[in-house]
């Protein structure tokens, strides 16, 4: 991952003492009860993808025992990991694009639940992501993938296909550079990937009249699932988050101006609407800053919010970064990561931060937003995430009035039971998150998401789930754990 220079490797947040009834009056444990959105208190788990699907996108017993173990500590709400609206593979990925995933997802509603006694309102987060390709060696990419043009016949000086891929082949660097246009350049280096704006494709080209009803479709067939509501996946590097980003300069009333790029969030969030009951909730995560080169920032994501909350959104959930402009480039063989550049840094820092620190690094721009939204009468909660770890980080977020809800998702992978312990006034036996990203290294990886505290401990306990020596699922809550 990116890494700012120069580097100040910080500390945690000191975490001071509470009593269990100074932890019960605490405004992080009150209920929010506004519109359609109740809660039990205002802890949140936001979505994270844990790798545990089947390969044809069906929930596994692994999926249930990993969201059973979130559940056990009692948040005010989980929000299921991004969980893909086509019927289309994506591996182990979630998906809701078809009836026969409703048995699966209706089991993983109802251990939740279970786990939960009731107190835990259950949310899925609803994704749509264009093509991307892995990575092709040089030999591939220029002997059969590249789409041979007039321009490379006249470059190379060779007409029959087999020539002009020869002379290609024995191009140096400067000379593909010479040769090969922006978009080929980039499928040589990190492999082809579709973008919003390929509006000569038709299925780009398609997009405003094909997503709205995939995500209504998907909707009801979450609500049909068992689910309280759904969050729908406005943020970071795929497909929605491209309409709402200041690159998107499409030319058919769906780019270039705020109100163009905020039209198809807007008529996606209609279909779906009337395609669920009036009880269920429909929110939205989105990005309060791209922090990308070009793209949108706070004062885009203000015009959202306030667009978002005036067409009746239930909730607001805020990140940023994590986009495939600025990643890293892969290895022949794998695709892009798009939470490898500094806007991957921004959504997931490290304690190896600038002098801003890991924590709490989302506030400020959220307390924009929260002052638009305010400014414009309108009172749509507002979910804020990004290096919580501690009750006093959240109840300042509270008692500051940024924002009405405050999520934890680091945190809560490397302590499952932390609410609990703090609401009892057990501060002290929290399991840290040490914010060094092992886990997000996993998710890099596709491999089954755990935390460096706790995923070598315990090997030994009886009716544990083991994996390439890893236990899957944090230690029960018990004193000190």
């Amino acid at each position: 991952m990116w890494r700012p220079s120069p580097t100040v490797k910080h500390a945690l947040p000191l975490v001071e003492p509470i009593s269990a009834d100074e932890a019960r009056r605490a405004r992080w444990f009150q209920p929010l009860d506004r519109g359609r959105l109740s809660v039990e208190t205002r802890t949140w788990i936001p979505a994270m993808v844990p790798w545990r699907a089947s390969e044809d996108g069906r929930v596994t017993p692994r999926v249930i025992d990993w969201y059973r173990r979130f559940a056990e500590g009692r948040p005010g709400a989980i929000v299921i990991e991004a969980t893909g609206i086509r019927d289309v593979p994506s591996g182990p990925l979630l998906r809701i694009g078809h009836d026969r995933f409703l048995p699966g997802l209706r089991e993983l509603c109802e251990a939740i639940r279970e786990a939960s006694d009731g107190h835990t309102r259950v949310f899925i987060q609803l994704i749509d992501f264009l093509r991307i390709r892995r990575r092709p060696t040089g030999e591939a990419f220029l002997g059969r993938y590249l789409s041979l043009t007039e321009r490379h016949r006249a470059a190379t000086g060779q007409q029959a296909d087999a020539d002009v891929r020869a002379a290609l082949l024995a191009l140096d660097a400067q000379g593909l550079e010479e040769v090969l246009d922006e978009r080929e350049l980039e499928a040589l280096r990190f492999g082809a990937r579709q973008r919003v704006t390929d509006v000569d494709d038709p299925q780009i080209r398609d997009l405003p009249q094909t997503l709205p009803p995939l995500f209504a479709a998907a909707a009801a067939r979450a609500e049909r699932a068992g689910f309280d509501g759904v969050e729908l996946h406005y943020a970071h590097a795929y497909t929605m988050a491209s309409f709402l980003s200041a690159k998107n300069d499409r030319r058919d009333g769906y780019g270039g101006t705020r109100e163009q790029r905020v039209r198809l969030p807007l008529e996606v969030f209609d279909a779906v609407r009337s395609e669920v009951g009036p009880a269920f909730v429909v929110g939205a995560r989105f990005l309060a800053d791209e922090i990308i080169d070009g793209g949108s920032h706070v004062a885009d994501a203000g015009f959202f919010a306030e667009s978002f909350a005036r067409a009746g959104f239930d909730f607001l959930s805020l990140s940023r970064g994590g986009k495939f402009e600025d990643a890293k480039q892969p290895r022949v063989g794998a695709a892009a990561y798009p939470y490898t550049g500094r806007s991957g840094f921004e959504c997931m820092p490290t304690v190896r931060a600038d002098e801003r620190g890991p924590f709490s690094r989302n506030v400020p721009d959220a307390g924009e937003i929260r002052r638009r939204l305010k400014e414009a009468g309108l009172d749509t909660p507002l979910v804020v995430a990004g290096g919580i770890s501690t009750l006093a980080q959240a109840e300042a977020i509270l008692s500051e009035d940024i924002a009405d809800i405050v999520a934890s998702a680091r945190q809560s992978l490397a302590d499952p039971d932390w609410f609990l312990k703090l609401a009892a006034g057990r501060a002290e036996d929290v399991r840290r998150c040490q914010f060094t990203n092992y886990c997000e290294g996993l998710d890099q990886m596709h491999k089954p998401v755990t935390c460096q505290l706790w995923d070598r401990k315990g090997l030994d306990e009886p009716d544990i789930d083991i994996h390439d020596g890893r236990r899957l699922i944090a230690p029960r809550n018990r004193q000190g754990s």
